[in-house]
């Protein structure tokens, strides 16, 4: 089995696209097969190097990797279409020779003045065949004079074109709806139908694995296969991704790029779990009946994947789903490698200003407060903000926090709160009996109590557990000026600066 990838360097990576490079390597992997990454580049001038070079990170990020490509090599290469023009010209060469195709001499102004036709008169618009008759003499003869031409394949009249989808079951196209479609352009680049059945053919690709906008281009291609004398291979053609609106998924459904995910803190394994269930239902093993897991790590998904299980129904994106299983793996993840992905936002925000040992062994300590209450890793430093950016007057400006200081007594807790603290609250033990001490002093209890404790503390109405979150704000202020870390006022610090404008 050989699958292939063939994106273009025209921008970014879409998810859309990353979803059919994931069930190419699913099946690749799933049955010992090999993975093509092709990059079909002969749009010189939309297709970038930068493009390029992003598209194969972000498939590396997403844990792809191919086995032959433009960087790896191998038997079938080179794996650009643009190193790869040579053949294209031989083989529409050997099309024209066997009178499968000729040279088209039609002006745009024409091309346009037909398809109106067509359109006008209610029919799809097709070339109208108006070179066929010309032979190769004349077609030199003109093209020796300077006149441009393009390469043309013969369609041949009221055929059945039938090929077998693995999703789709048995297509059928009647070639009287099919014009003859250029092979090669008056420039010599070829066309993307004709590339991509010579690069298909010569690396020996057994299943082609796209997206169901490819479906009409497909009859296109199995004529070429025959007329060049290759076998066509296995087509299967998945259901675009749609937004909930039921529109293809676009920048006005939010994020839509590979990188994008990536920039907003999405785990590479989470992004491709989802993707992989958008249109597939995995089977459990062993048995016919729908698995209910849907948390799969890669080789798992390799394992259980089978095109015949993709349904030929549009997935819609849901970002709340994808959100829910981004927050799992984030929890499973290992904390020093939360930390080395999340560092980027800290930095960001100036809360991290260089990576340290001990900076990074207290950003450890501290993750259990945000992983598994935060859907991204982007919202981690926000979730931890109150341990770096402590400010009594922008705390103050906060409506939910003027609300506590209106509440009976909070005041008094506020005011008894810095006399409590006798020194540096390092452990749950410590915050509670420290706790009593200002029940004691002031007779609040409960949310009476610890309300005006958080806001005096923190800054912010909510947040974690005061006795994970004080302990932290402690033990980051004994941290050594040279952690890498803004400096963390302490509890003590806090309290006194708070009571002193509230008062």
């Amino acid at each position: 089995m050989r699958v292939r990838f063939a994106p273009s360097p025209t921008g970014q990576l879409h998810v859309g696209n990353a979803r059919t490079a994931l069930f190419n390597w699913l099946l690749a992997r799933g049955h010992d097969g090999t993975f093509i990454l092709r990059i079909e580049d002969t749009d010189a001038e939309r297709s970038k190097k930068e493009f390029e070079e992003s598209i194969l990170e972000d498939l590396r990020w997403l844990g792809l990797e191919w086995d032959e490509g433009p960087d790896l090599g191998g038997a079938g290469g080179p794996y650009r279409q643009s190193d790869r023009l040579h053949l294209y010209t031989s083989y529409a060469n050997e099309l024209l020779a066997g009178g499968h195709a000729y040279y088209c001499f039609c002006s745009p102004q024409k091309l346009e003045s037909d398809r109106r036709a067509d359109l006008a008169a209610g029919r799809p618009p097709k070339y109208h065949g108006t070179c066929r008759s010309i032979g190769p003499d004349e077609a030199r003869r003109r093209m020796e004079a300077g006149e441009r031409a393009v390469v043309r394949f013969r369609v041949p009249e009221h055929v059945d074109v039938s090929f077998q989808d693995v999703v789709r079951g048995d297509v059928t196209f009647n070639t009287d709806v099919i014009g003859d479609p250029v092979l090669v352009r008056s420039d010599g680049r070829p066309a993307y139908n004709f590339a991509v059945v010579v690069d298909d053919a010569l690396m020996e690709v057994t299943h082609v694995i796209r997206g169901e906008d490819h479906i009409s281009n497909t009859p296109r291609q199995v004529l070429f296969y025959r007329a060049l004398g290759f076998t066509p291979p296995t087509f299967a053609h998945l259901s675009l991704v749609l937004g909930a609106d039921h529109t293809p998924l676009s920048k006005r459904h939010g994020a839509t790029s590979v990188a994008e995910f990536r920039e907003r803190g999405y785990l590479p394994e989470a992004l491709m779990n989802y993707l992989a269930l958008i249109g597939w239902s995995p089977r459990a093993s062993g048995g016919d009946a729908a698995d209910e897991a849907e948390l799969m790590p890669l080789d798992e998904l390799a394992r259980r994947f089978a095109l015949e299980d993709v349904g030929h129904s549009a997935g819609i994106f849901d970002p709340e789903k994808l959100a829910w299983m981004n927050r799992h793996y984030m929890k499973m993840a290992a904390p020093g490698r939360i930390v080395a992905e999340s560092a980027r936002y800290f930095q960001a925000r100036g809360f991290l200003t260089r990576k340290t040992e001990a900076g990074t062994a207290y950003l450890e300590s501290v993750l259990p407060m945000a992983v598994g209450s935060v859907d991204r890793l982007e919202e981690v430093s926000d979730r931890l903000a109150f341990l770096f950016a402590f400010d009594v007057q922008e705390a103050l400006r906060r409506p939910a926090v003027a609300e506590v200081l209106q509440e009976a007594g909070a005041r008094e807790v506020i005011a008894a709160l810095a006399a409590a603290i006798d020194g540096p609250l390092l452990d749950r033990e410590a915050f509670r009996a420290m706790a009593n001490r200002v029940k004691e002093k002031t007779g609040q209890k409960g949310k009476a109590l610890f309300h005006p404790i958080r806001i005096a503390l923190t800054g912010e109405s909510g947040g974690p557990e005061l006795d994970l979150a004080v302990p932290a704000i402690d033990r980051g202020a004994l941290l050594p000026a040279d952690a890498g870390l803004v400096k963390i006022m302490s509890a003590r610090e806090r309290a006194k600066a708070f009571a002193d404008a509230v008062d």
